[in-house]
């Protein structure tokens, strides 16, 4: 144990792969679509995952990862089982905050904002366009729900299976949610650890810039 801490410890990472002038535009997602791309194109692994975390009716927080599938005009998009934790989570809450995190170039975007659920129309379409076994997977899994034995699970693929033996139509349970952002603050890792902070934070039909200190 010892040796484990003190590796923590003695991990004195520099960060010194970019820096946030201040000429970043007044459009955050603008400025999200440009870091993306630059992840998207470095050898950052899995570029749209994402942390979602949100709180529940009594007030206890929870985070887990999953990965945006859109960047619409009104936030940020993805997909879940509605009766999952999350999902019963936006139900008594909508607040919600997203972190990506790309180690590859020292950043990180943190958003908060309000989720609500996207059209049918847009959750048909994107769940057509998904591959058949996770079509059923989203009809086998009782999401969050305590599962006494694997079998139970896999014995509800098979029967699916037989039940729907070509399209498979989406659960009325499982479609998409949009986190419209309130507030983004991007980060970017710097010598010292006197990181950039820049945060957007929508007043209005405008938005307010500022740094924030690291």
């Amino acid at each position: 144990m010892d040796d484990f801490l003190d590796a923590i410890r003695n991990d004195h990472h520099n960060f010194d792969k970019g820096k946030l002038s201040d000429h970043f535009g007044d459009n955050p997602l603008e400025l999200f679509k440009k870091w993306y791309k630059e992840a998207f194109e470095s050898t950052q692994a899995e570029p749209n995952a994402m942390s979602l975390s949100t709180v529940s009716e009594a007030g206890k927080p929870s985070s887990r990862i999953l990965y945006l599938k859109e960047l619409a005009e009104d936030g940020f998009v993805f997909y879940t089982n509605y009766q999952s934790e999350k999902g019963k989570n936006l139900e008594s809450n909508p607040n919600a905050c997203l972190l990506f995190f790309w180690n590859v170039l020292e950043r990180e975007v943190r958003i908060e904002g309000k989720a609500t659920k996207v059209s049918a129309a847009l959750s048909d379409e994107y769940f057509a366009s998904r591959p058949r076994g996770s079509q059923l997977g989203a009809w086998a899994s009782h999401q969050s729900d305590v599962l006494e034995d694997r079998s139970e699970l896999e014995a509800r693929l098979v029967e699916l299976a037989k039940k729907y033996p070509n399209e498979v139509p989406r659960p009325p349970h499982w479609g998409g949610y949009v986190i419209e952002a309130q507030k983004l603050e991007f980060w970017q890792g710097r010598p010292s650890r006197l990181h950039d902070r820049i945060v957007f934070e929508k007043e209005n039909d405008s938005w307010e810039i500022y740094r924030k200190n690291p």
